[in-house]
């Protein structure tokens, strides 16, 4: 089941919604909205939710013989055999096939590749996992002596599938303890309702497009076309993922949950450092305390620094998917990283053009993410920079994208992908025009992007999230 579909909608979303409020405890809740999670699960994935389960049983009980060890080597080799079974399992299930391609590539073998359905957010529910058997490892939080409280936390459906990576010690206390005001219901609904908004009407519309141009023979692509290509993928994993945390921000707060946020306008940094601060922030906090402090950080010199940035990034991109493109793309962002910290004046040297400098690197290291294959990304990253000549083919199939709702959405999400809204809220702020007026347009505005996104949708409008697959 997914967000941005009318069974979600009309259906499960408010049956849940209406239950949970009638229940009088928060552990009837808990039970009740694990109950719900472990169904949405179900609902697409059949038995892999019991996979799930496993994992979660499997990590309740690492975290608590490591909350009862006292014994410092004890705690470490329990630490890295829970972890290894996480990995071992996220192993066999997401990279066998790209393992045994890459030996049969090697080695001229022709050993068959397993075909195994992958269950949807594995990398998600894997990752949360590990980080809070690691956080009671730390001492940060206390191991849970209920296992239903570390199910709900894994399983919980508004983050379950495609983030953000909610870390125990900061819903632990709301999992015990929470109240949902009549204000916290219609703020998780607006920001629910700007989320779909984003993935129905921007993102899916930017989709249409690279979908189109990503799928192009080489001998087809112009110039045009592939920046095309390029700024439409950019605007819609953009869209489709803060999209989908948004809905899950939105969704926690219904329920009681303060999520912290998970992207903070990318599109707007300076650098690529600050990009990094900005883009999926719950995966960059979460290799940042497991991997890359564990490696020793920035503390052992600068040779080191840099090769602890590039696995921590080569690590970045095979969470990302079973294929060597994302992994070239996460060290290809992992260099640029390293030549900002080796000269920390670059940027500002640049000026306004640090800006420009960020979006083209991005962009470029997309099309990488976007291809299929390193051959299909070379193609449209030379095509991008080397100009051919404009046959009536390549002209037709550029004017064919070029119509008035694909360049109202080109322009529109470049313009909303900065702080506009920020700032003309911050002014209204400013000038004491914060009211009931703002608010009622808020909200009015809100009910109209919901009914469009909806009228969207039941005329079978349908893309899944980009990030389901990981």
């Amino acid at each position: 089941m997914v967000f941005s579909s009318m069974v979600f909608l009309t259906v499960f979303l408010p049956a849940v919604l209406i239950i949970s409020s009638l229940l009088p405890s928060t552990r009837l809740k808990n039970l009740f909205l694990m109950a719900a999670s472990l169904l949405f699960y179900a609902y697409g994935e059949s038995i892999h939710v019991l996979l799930m389960i496993l994992c979660a049983f499997w990590n309740y009980l690492v975290a608590l013989l490591i909350g009862k060890s006292e014994a410092a080597g004890m705690r470490k080799f329990l630490l890295f055999a829970g972890m290894a079974a996480d990995l071992a399992m996220l192993g066999v299930y997401k990279y066998a096939g790209m393992v045994v391609e890459t030996f049969n590539n090697i080695s001229g073998s022709a050993l068959p590749v397993p075909q195994i359905a992958l269950p949807i957010g594995i990398s998600f529910f894997t990752f949360q996992a590990m980080g809070y058997v690691a956080d009671v490892y730390r001492k940060t939080v206390k191991s849970e002596k209920r296992f239903t409280k570390v199910l709900l936390y894994i399983s919980f459906f508004p983050q379950l599938i495609a983030g953000p990576i909610v870390r125990y010690r900061d819903i632990a206390q709301e999992i015990d303890d929470r109240r949902v005001s009549p204000a916290d219901l219609a703020r998780g609904l607006r920001r629910f309702t700007f989320g779909l908004a984003k993935k129905v009407l921007i993102s899916n519309a930017a989709g249409a497009m690279a979908d189109y141009v990503f799928a192009l023979p080489a001998g087809s692509l112009s110039l045009p076309t592939a920046w095309l290509g390029a700024l439409a993928y950019m605007l819609q994993i953009y869209y489709d993922f803060s999209g989908y945390s948004d809905m899950a921000i939105g969704l926690g707060r219904m329920f009681g949950f303060h999520f912290l946020e998970n992207f903070n306008y990318p599109y707007s940094a300076v650098s690529m450092l600050d990009f990094w601060r900005r883009w999926h922030i719950s995966l960059t906090n979460w290799f940042r305390e497991n991997l890359y402090f564990p490696l020793g950080g920035n503390r052992k010199g600068k040779l080191r620094t840099w090769i602890n940035r590039i696995i921590v990034f080569f690590f970045t991109g095979l969470w990302h998917g079973a294929n060597w493109t994302f992994v070239l793309w996460g060290l290809y962002h992992g260099a640029f990283t390293i030549l900002e910290v080796a000269f920390p004046n670059l940027t500002r040297k640049m000026g306004k053009l640090s800006h420009l400098y960020v979006l083209v690197v991005v962009c470029i290291g997309f099309v990488l993410f976007r291809s299929d294959t390193i051959a299909q990304a070379q193609v449209m990253i030379s095509s991008m920079f080397i100009p051919v000549a404009m046959d009536t083919e390549r002209t037709a199939i550029l004017m064919s994208q070029l119509h008035p709702l694909n360049l109202a959405v080109l322009l529109g999400g470049f313009i909303l992908a900065m702080p506009v809204g920020r700032k003309l809220r911050d002014a209204a702020v400013r000038k004491n025009t914060t009211g009931l007026f703002l608010r009622c347009a808020s909200y009015a505005g809100t009910f109209i992007l919901l009914l469009l996104s909806m009228f969207s949708l039941s005329g079978g409008a349908y893309n899944p999230f980009i990030y389901f697959r990981f």
